[in-house]
């Protein structure tokens, strides 16, 4: 992710060659009483620069603020647009961050700048995304943005930090289908938990969760009387994590009712097992 300081430093380059010597202290400034005469955009900018630096974020959030109010549709109204998203993303408010990006995004689509503003969407929603037991609609909401970053601009900068926080955000879902599973498996409720296990094979096979899901599947289905299912389940998990005690546990299972892993050519999880075998030779 790229630091505080790069993007001041991307944001001082925006500035051009202005001065920032003749700029007055934030003790002299009365930002209420700030406007277009006595406050230029270029001045208000580099004041807001100036703050940043020094680590004054409310006070820059402000300036930037009074750029967009006092010279709406500038050049300048447009950079303070998209630097004001990070400031406020920096000071912890992140549905203001949010909404600055998207309102840059609407405005300028087409900017170099637009990139980031998706990534900063990404960065707010993947900071408050809860515990796996919690609702994970703001989840989803990081992998949308993650994903416009890394589809629309593949040469972004942003890439590879967004590839690696999507990663985490889809392992959040999977996780959460995995407790949901659990749930209606210690409930007996069998057939629902299968929906839930299949889900994590079939949706998020580069996450963690998958290797438990394959389990839950062997035991679920043994439970269900599904033999032949579990047993297809158990071969996939060991082709996959032939080292895993989860896979142990699964053929033990099996082992007490004289049965063994077996593949089948006609179950979903055998062909969900090759697919899975792709993701994990290129992981």
């Amino acid at each position: 992710m790229p630091s505080g300081l790069r993007i001041l430093l991307i944001a001082i380059g925006l500035a051009g060659a202005t001065a920032l010597g003749g700029c007055r202290s934030d003790a002299d400034i009365d930002i209420t009483a700030l406007d277009i005469e006595t406050d230029p955009a270029d001045q208000l900018y580099n004041e807001a620069l100036a703050n940043m630096k020094a680590g004054k974020l409310r006070e820059a959030n402000r300036k930037l603020e009074a750029i967009d109010k006092q010279h709406p549709y500038s050049e300048y109204a447009r950079r303070a647009m998209v630097l004001n998203a990070f400031v406020t993303y920096r000071m912890g408010r992140y549905s203001e961050s949010i909404n600055s990006s998207q309102r840059y995004i609407s405005l300028y689509p087409n900017s170099e700048d637009t990139a980031y503003a998706y990534y900063l969407i990404g960065l707010a929603n993947y900071r408050q995304i809860p515990k796996v037991t919690r609702d994970q609609r703001v989840t989803r909401r990081a992998i949308a943005a993650f994903n416009e970053v890394i589809q629309r601009y593949p040469d972004s900068e942003y890439v590879a930090d967004s590839e690696e926080k999507l990663r985490f955000a889809r392992d959040q879902l999977a996780g959460k289908e995995m407790q949901i599973g659990r749930y209606y498996q210690e409930r007996k409720e069998y057939a629902a938990a299968v929906n839930r296990f299949r889900s994590v094979v079939e949706t998020y096979p580069n996450t963690r969760q998958v290797e438990e899901a394959l389990a839950r599947l062997v035991e679920v289905y043994y439970a269900m009387g599904l033999t032949s299912d579990a047993q297809a389940a158990a071969a996939v998990l060991g082709h996959n994590y032939p080292d895993s005690q989860w896979y142990a546990d699964s053929y033990k299972l099996l082992a007490s009712q004289g049965l063994e892993p077996r593949e089948n050519r006609g179950s979903w999880i055998t062909r969900a097992g090759a697919r899975l075998l792709g993701v994990n030779n290129q992981s």
